[in-house]
C-alpha cells in the first residue's frame, strides 16, 4: 500500500498560531469525507464547479473545464431545467510506467441547474475556450428590469 502523505496548507495544527475558531470551521464545511476514497474514478471521478451569475440580461454559467474537447460535452435546454454533461478522458496508461502520484480526475459528468421563469431559450449562446465553458441564458425583454418614471402630481414647486 501507498504512503499517504497529508499536507497541512493553511498551517492550523501549527503550535506557534493563535487557534481560530472560524478557521477550525472552515476546514471541517470544506470537507469532503469522500474525496480520499476514489483513485480518480468511480464515485470521486471528475465533477467540475460551477460559478452562476445573474446579470441584468442573463444568467451565466461559467466552469473550468481543462482536457474536455467540445466534442464531449453535450449541453441541452428542457423548458427551465439546464443540463450540462461530459466527459474527460484519461491518459492513456503504459505498461511499464511507474506513477508516484494520480491525482487528476476523470470520467464522465452531468450538472442540472434549474432556472427561474422569464428565460429566452432561443437565444441561448454556449462557448468552450481555452479550457473554460460559458454559457450565457438570456433573459426575455419583459424579465428585464425597466427604470419607472416618477410622475409629479399637482401644481409644479412648492415654496414654503
Amino acid at each position: 500500500m501507498a504512503n499517504l502523505i497529508r499536507r497541512q496548507s493553511s498551517g492550523s495544527m501549527d503550535p506557534s498560531r493563535a487557534f481560530d475558531p472560524f478557521e477550525v470551521m472552515r476546514d471541517l464545511i470544506g470537507w469532503d469525507p469522500f474525496a480520499e476514497l476514489g483513485t480518480g474514478r468511480g464515485v470521486a471521478g471528475f465533477v467540475p464547479s460551477f460559478d452562476v451569475k445573474e446579470t441584468k440580461d442573463a444568467y451565466v454559467f461559467t466552469a473550468d473545464l481543462p482536457g474536455v474537447r467540445e466534442s464531449d460535452l453535450e449541453l441541452s435546454l428542457t423548458g427551465s431545467r439546464l443540463t450540462i454533461s461530459g466527459r474527460r478522458e484519461e491518459e492513456k496508461k503504459e505498461e511499464d510506467d511507474r506513477w508516484y502520484a494520480y491525482e487528476r480526475r476523470y470520467g464522465s459528468f452531468s450538472r442540472a441547474f434549474t432556472l427561474p421563469d422569464g428565460i429566452d431559450g432561443d437565444h441561448v449562446q454556449a462557448d468552450l475556450k481555452d479550457g473554460v465553458l460559458r454559457v450565457t441564458v438570456p433573459k426575455k425583454p419583459e424579465m428585464k428590469p425597466r427604470k419607472i418614471e416618477l410622475k409629479q402630481i399637482g401644481g409644479g414647486d412648492a415654496k414654503a
